[in-house]
């Protein structure tokens, strides 16, 4: 290939890959969307205020990372799979396995509440709003997402033992979170308003406000991510140093002043690739060794996920199994349940 046609290739990947992603992302948030409306047919047939059953949609477990924690837990002590939200598990395991193959992808192609961020920094961006912290007060912001997964993490992997674990495992709560959460959703309280509001808020003048300081899980993936293989590496020779690549990268990191990116902000989403205007300046590799087309990193992300879903789905570990007349019994005693 001469040079003219890896530069033509450069540019159509500048011109096209934001839009994969948008399509991607967009793609997950909308049966994200749909698995809700699912979600809440049922809830509403399982309180009696509609006499038209519909099938609980288990991806919902999706937004139950705290059970999934613990799930994780149990599993690794008994090596029992957990049969009350096993499509949570499983989401939350195929989160980790692509944090460590092929950086954030999660967050970076399927995340939903990413997705929402991403539409909010666009709006920030068009009026012009977005602005960097100082590095000595930006620095000390991102730490509060790792003091936020230590927290959980002291709560759950050391304070919880097994007996605890299986308590709650057992425990009623356990039962309905899935209806909880949705009442998170469906019912906020104004602290829940005014905490939503202020992140969204804060999202149009700081780049991914929720992604970077706040969210323990993403922290998680990105420590995880710093051992895994893939890498961005620019070439300082051909580097213009136009900085374009900081411009776009949701995680703001300085690219253009790193020769092999590591940084547990990457979310593998190759923006600052598909935007250098320096062919094979940005490339991805593996290990730093053999290069990887950069399309083959959102097939692995979407493949690697799906590939989860059909396993557990062939398995038995996607639904739950429990009886529609339990669920029913359990969400109209749910919203008097306390936190165990």
């Amino acid at each position: 290939m001469n040079d003219r046609e890896t530069k033509n290739e450069g540019l159509l990947t500048d011109k096209y890959f934001s839009s994969w992603r948008l399509l991607v992302q967009s793609s997950f948030a909308l049966f994200c969307l749909y698995c809700g409306w699912r979600f809440y047919l049922f809830y509403q047939w399982a309180l009696g205020n509609s006499p038209t059953y519909v099938t609980r949609p288990p991806s919902v477990e999706g937004f139950l990372p705290i059970s999934a924690l613990v799930s994780l837990k149990r599993l690794i002590l008994t090596g029992n799979y957990d049969q009350i939200h096993p499509a949570g598990l499983t989401i939350f395991l195929a989160a980790l396995f692509l944090a460590v193959f092929l950086r954030k992808g999660f967050c970076g192609w399927i995340c939903p509440v990413g997705f929402t961020s991403n539409l909010v920094e666009k709006a920030g961006r068009k009026l012009k709003l977005l602005k960097r912290l100082p590095d000595f007060f930006d620095y000390p912001m991102m730490a509060l997402k790792y003091l936020l997964l230590g927290f959980f993490s002291f709560l759950i992997l050391i304070k919880m033992n097994l007996t605890a674990i299986e308590s709650f495992n057992r425990s009623p709560y356990n039962l309905v979170v899935d209806a909880k959460m949705l009442l998170f959703f469906l019912e906020p309280g104004h602290l829940t308003v005014f905490f939503l509001a202020a992140i969204l808020l804060s999202s149009l003048f700081l780049r991914n406000f929720w992604c970077r300081y706040l969210c323990p899980y993403g922290a998680l993936l990105g420590i995880l991510s710093m051992f895994g293989p893939l890498r961005i590496n620019r070439d300082q020779e051909s580097c213009i140093n136009c900085k374009k690549c900081e411009k776009m990268c949701p995680g703001s990191i300085r690219v253009h002043q790193e020769v092999q990116v590591e940084s547990p902000e990457c979310i593998g989403c190759l923006e600052c690739v598909a935007t250098c205007p320096v062919p094979n300046c940005l490339t991805v590799s593996i290990y730093s060794r053999k290069k990887l087309p950069p399309r083959m990193v959102p097939l692995g992300v979407v493949g690697i996920f799906l590939l989860f879903w059909l396993v557990a789905l062939t398995t038995g570990h996607w639904h739950n199994g429990i009886d529609p007349a339990i669920m029913q019994e359990a969400y109209r005693i749910g919203s008097n349940l306390g936190h165990p």
